[in-house]
């Protein structure tokens, strides 16, 4: 199954690593630290233009993952999970 994360982007299930919610996850300074640092080494892909709600991990386990920032709630992200659907 898939899991449409937002913009037309889907990936499979069995590659999502992790669904975090920005809002309780941004504070802790080693999470900051993480993003800034796949933003720079081309790993972070914005699905949005607003205010991002979540973010993503995606990949396989050997390799440094891609993080998706989503405009999705984590909930969302993770209901969709739950009920195999890719609405």
């Amino acid at each position: 199954m898939y899991l449409h994360l937002g913009q037309s982007v889907v990936v499979p299930h069995r590659e999502v690593l992790a669904i975090f919610d920005l809002d309780n996850a941004s504070w802790a300074y080693k999470t900051r630290e993480f993003l800034e640092r796949a933003e720079q080494e081309g790993r972070a892909v914005w699905l949005t233009e607003d205010l991002p709600r979540s973010f993503i991990l995606v990949g396989e386990k050997e390799n440094l993952p891609t993080v998706y920032i989503s405009p999705l709630s984590a909930a969302i992200l993770r209901k969709r999970m739950e009920s195999d659907s890719i609405e």
